[in-house]
């Protein structure tokens, strides 16, 4: 049976994997690494695609150690048991590599399997994960690897890789790729040359009976539909999309937001960026706009009524608010600072005089004594501490240099004065 054609082009050597120049051009530390010829353990992390395992298999072939390989999906403890025992045959008298794939699927006893015999060399560690290793790796294993990040490859490094596969085809029988096919197919995989190459085979494949044979853009755009899209909501794509989101609203730059919010959108996800912006409203809007909180809800009530694709609109219009409103983070500081000092314990007492006097008895215990009733004042104002008496002094909201705050800050400063 006929292996598909990204299993056949899989790089041999480091000189034919394309992309990740950071870690493997010339001078690059993991190509210095793997020169050496001690070959350390290693975790390494990136999406799918991107030549985490080419890499590792690489390695592997030049370390003269005994292979092993397992997959964290399907992987247990006595699977690495008997990775382990490898180190005790003819084979292994020069040390094991295990390359694990999708270590993160591996439980937290099942990593830990694996720590003695890293520590003392016995085995050594290839690792690949597409999750963050910093959440999902365990701590005692981080610290006795050394973490590769392998990033999406720019569509010019994919093309590359797609003018070879068109050489390996070409071999076989006639073909021609028409003008930008390529390059559309290059663009869309989103930096995943596993994902370009499939759709290459398949336009390939799709291109029989013609004559001549012809690898068309049309035939390359049906292949590669919505394919540039990444997007897991529990993987780090998804936090690293919010979070954007919400720099560039902060940033106020709508455009930036615009695409971050399409990006959502086109995943179908519309919860995340309705929570999202919601909390925006508050954090990075505040009082600079009180009612752009009021305005995002209604938005997002219309968005979450009407559904994708109409459900778009309001959620743009709540996007392009946020970015044009004036800012200030006033309300997260005082709220977090207010925290800060219950969590450490900074509190004390409540007054008594504010204390609750609306049952029998309240005033035998000198509740609710002395208390001042603002309403009762002009301005409905008057100086009296609320406070407990550790932290009378202690200011968490401090007014905001934009003209909402500034209004209410003179009106505060206006109301003392005037007893």
């Amino acid at each position: 049976m006929a292996s598909p054609l990204a299993a056949e082009l899989r790089p041999k050597t480091l000189d034919e994997v394309f992309g990740q120049e950071h870690i493997l051009a010339e001078g690059g530390v993991l190509r210095r690494v793997v020169a050496g010829g001690t070959i350390p353990n290693m975790i390494f992390y990136g999406p799918s695609g991107v030549g985490k395992t080419t890499v590792a298999r690489i390695i592997a072939a030049t370390a003269g150690k005994k292979l092993c390989h397992l997959n964290g999906t399907t992987a247990s403890t006595a699977d690495i048991k008997d990775v382990v025992a490898q180190q005790d045959t003819i084979d292994g008298r020069n040390g094991v590599l295990l390359y694990l794939d999708e270590i993160q699927y591996l439980n937290k006893k099942q990593q830990q399997s694996l720590l003695e015999c890293i520590e003392n060399g016995t085995v050594t560690l290839i690792a690949s994960t597409t999750e963050n290793p910093y959440f999902y790796v365990y701590n005692a294993i981080l610290s006795r690897s050394t973490v590769f990040e392998f990033k999406p490859l720019e569509p010019k490094d994919v093309e590359k890789a797609l003018q070879r596969a068109l050489q390996v085809v070409q071999k076989k029988e006639p073909v021609q790729a028409e003008e930008g096919a390529l390059a559309h197919i290059a663009r869309s995989c989103g930096g995943d040359v596993r994902k370009a190459l499939n759709a290459f085979e398949m336009a390939w494949l799709a291109s029989v009976g013609r004559s001549p044979r012809v690898i068309t853009l049309q035939d390359v755009e049906a292949v590669s539909q919505r394919s540039a899209m990444r997007y897991d909501r529990d993987a780090d794509e998804h936090y690293d999309i919010l979070s954007a989101l919400q720099k560039s609203v902060r940033g106020s730059d709508e455009n930036a937001a615009l695409h971050y919010l399409a990006r959502l959108l086109e995943a179908g996800d519309i919860i995340s960026p309705c929570r999202r912006l919601l909390v925006m409203a508050s954090e990075d809007i505040g009082l600079a706009y009180p009612q752009a909180v009021s305005i995002v809800k209604s938005c997002i009530d219309s968005a979450l009524q009407l559904g994708l694709p109409e459900a778009r609109l309001p959620l743009a219009e709540a996007v392009i608010l946020l970015c044009t409103a004036p800012k200030s983070n006033s309300v997260i500081e005082a709220i977090d600072a207010a925290m800060a000092d219950v969590r450490h314990g900074n509190t004390g007492p409540i007054p008594a005089y504010l204390q609750d006097g609306h049952y029998s008895g309240a005033q035998k215990l000198g509740r609710a004594q002395g208390y001042q009733y603002p309403h009762s004042y002009p301005h409905h104002y008057v100086k009296q501490q609320y406070l407990p008496d550790a932290i009378k002094d202690r200011v968490y909201y401090r007014f905001g240099e934009n003209k909402n705050e500034q209004a209410a800050l003179a009106y505060r400063r206006m109301i003392k004065e005037e007893k």
